[in-house]
């Protein structure tokens, strides 16, 4: 009986005292922000801020409203609240260049936490300085159009080989999976020297959990996507930890050089005091590496296939060009294509660069503030997360004439070229994204062995866009397809 009237009480105080600590950290906060001269704009809802309204305008595809409005009424610099933290979106092309300079900006890369351990704590995501610089090096170095120069033509053999198997017998196919599952062949052979087999294909579906992993809730528990993330997580370890074994076994042996693919990179790779990096540390980042480029190319090729299918103009353009690729290589190496190939298909990429323009792979991203920093006269201070995004300078009626408009020439003339910082799906200045190249090259192969052997029609006319986050065809884009007789 005593101890049932002492309970309540005691229950009592706490709940009391737990509601004082969070009323004084709140009243301390705020009188911290107080003496700030923050940017103009909502916070919101306590805890809930413009999330809600910031989802339902991504599910939607009306996210560059959802910004265009905040940017009228507040101008290029606002504050709001999304997921659970107090954000400071930056826009335009000098907050473009502040974000992406590379310099000691006081912002860092911020994933969510599902993302953080899906891509592991060695990922470049995760970490900074001298090992952030040595791993980033390593994969620019491999990436960059002269060391890729030297793969063209077997970049070239796997995208044939891997789209023809794919449609081989096929009459219709959805252009989503198809894009997903050529894109993630030819990057595990390039990458990582996968040889195709049940092994490749296994990855593959792995592969599709951890990426929808990296988007879930954080919940480590049976019957969750994280959870089943997290396992799948596991078993590509587990394949890749068997691959680098032996890798290294054939680079000691003499079989293969230290620049055969990025994992024969990694483990040349030394640093600064002459240590190779730990197993653990090139399983991240080949994770990081495939789960980075996966989505962005598959959205590219998606909205391509897309629109060739839509615009006869430019689908003609497009095909005639690559006829010209074709009849310059009759008779040489029968016809396979190298690197002065890749370099005429200039409208083609012309395409895709507007594609982007129009419908960036990623509309921005979360970083987070590393100290109390200022941009624009405004203060942001420590562990505010800053979003760039790329609607307001691609849409910018003063540096893209008559944004809404499909224009492809917009990237033709090299003296009057796109100011910098202003067209950035791939990020911009230091802070580009270092799989580009990697990326071009590829959608060019692509897009090349598909026109020149098919035409095809949408099976569902006008089928929107649904962003969940990412901007997809809302059914998979389901194609009919119809073997060319004139190439």
């Amino acid at each position: 009986m005593e101890l049932s009237q002492f309970k309540l009480p005691f229950l009592t105080i706490v709940v009391a005292t737990i509601i004082a600590l969070l009323l004084g950290y709140y009243k301390s906060m705020a009188a911290s922000l107080r003496s700030k001269k923050l940017p103009p704009g909502s916070l919101g809802f306590p805890f809930i801020g413009e999330s809600l309204s910031f989802l339902k305008a991504q599910k939607e595809d009306t996210i560059v409203e959802w910004f265009a409005s905040r940017i009228t009424k507040n101008g290029p610099v606002f504050k709001t609240s999304l997921i659970g933290s107090n954000t400071v979106v930056i826009t335009g092309q000098a907050g473009n260049r502040f974000v992406f300079s590379g310099a000691d900006n006081g912002i860092s890369s911020n994933q969510t936490s599902s993302a953080a351990r899906i891509l592991g704590k060695h990922s470049i995501f995760e970490v900074s300085g001298s090992r952030h610089k040595l791993v980033r090096g390593a994969m620019m170095n491999f990436l960059k159009a002269e060391s890729l120069q030297r793969h063209v033509g077997q970049m070239n053999s796997v995208v044939k080989q891997q789209l023809f198997q794919e449609l081989n017998g096929k009459d219709s196919v959805q252009g989503v999976t198809l894009m997903k599952t050529v894109t993630f062949k030819v990057t595990c052979s390039l990458l990582f020297g996968l040889a195709e087999g049940k092994e490749k294909d296994a990855l593959l579906n792995d592969f599709m959990f951890t990426i929808r992993g990296a988007w879930a809730i954080p919940l480590d528990v049976p019957g969750t996507i994280f959870r089943k993330a997290m396992q799948a997580r596991r078993r590509i370890s587990k394949v890749l930890s068997d691959l680098i074994k032996r890798r290294k076994m054939d680079m000691e042996d003499g079989k293969v050089s230290s620049q055969e693919d990025v994992m024969s990179t990694f483990l040349a790779l030394r640093d600064e005091n002459g240590e190779p990096l730990p197993e653990e540390e090139i399983i991240d980042n080949l994770i990081t590496l495939i789960i980075a480029s996966h989505d962005t190319t598959t959205i590219l090729l998606s909205l391509f296939i897309r629109h060739l299918a839509r615009d006869a103009e430019v689908c003609y353009k497009v095909l005639e060009e690559q006829k010209q690729v074709l009849k310059a290589r009759e008779g040489s190496s029968a016809g396979m294509l190298g690197w002065n190939e890749v370099q005429k298909m200039k409208y083609t990429w012309r395409v895709a660069q507007e594609l982007m323009r129009l419908t960036s792979p990623a509309f921005g991203n979360f970083k987070r503030t590393t100290r109390d920093i200022s941009f624009g006269g405004f203060d942001i201070p420590k562990g505010w997360q800053v979003f760039w995004v790329t609607s307001p300078t691609h849409m910018d009626n003063n540096i893209f004439e008559q944004p809404e408009k499909f224009d492809p020439s917009r990237f033709e003339n090299p003296t009057k070229s796109v100011p910098p910082y202003t067209y950035i799906p791939f990020g911009a200045g230091p802070r580009i994204c270092p799989g580009v190249e990697y990326a071009r090259i590829e959608v060019l192969l692509i897009i090349h062995h598909l026109i020149t052997n098919y035409s095809w029609t949408e099976v569902i006319p006008n089928e929107p866009l649904a962003r969940e986050p990412m901007p997809y065809p809302a059914m998979g884009l389901p194609i009919k397809l119809h073997p060319r007789k004139d190439v």
